[in-house]
């Protein structure tokens, strides 16, 4: 397993389990991605170590998106080491959670 196939999956995996990471996302043409032989990993590209990274993300907005960044980046630095992190964000959902009181009003 390379270095970039090791990374890419590891941060994936991490980034993916984040409460406030609804999914990865390629970019418009689905070229952000970390390319393997016969597969890719969509929304993150590495390219080897001690390289930058580059992340696409779509959020669910439960927390202010300015800690939500420092953390995803925060979680590359703790698999990828002391590298640049770019974040693209594609989109944001709003969560909308209806109270009880809401959902059975007339």
């Amino acid at each position: 397993m390379s270095t970039a196939e090791r990374l890419a999956d590891a941060i994936a995996g991490d980034l993916i389990a984040h409460p406030s990471v609804v999914r990865l996302d390629g970019g418009v043409r689905g070229t952000l991605a970390t390319h393997l032989p016969g597969r890719k990993v969509v929304g993150v590209r590495v390219t080897g170590e001690g390289e930058p990274v580059d992340l696409g993300v779509v959020l669910r907005l439960d927390d202010g998106l300015p800690g939500v960044l420092d953390d995803l980046r925060a979680r590359v630095r703790a698999i990828a080491g002391a590298v640049p992190v770019n974040v693209e964000v594609a989109d944001i959902v709003h969560v909308h959670e209806d109270t009880p009181e809401q959902r059975h009003a007339p």
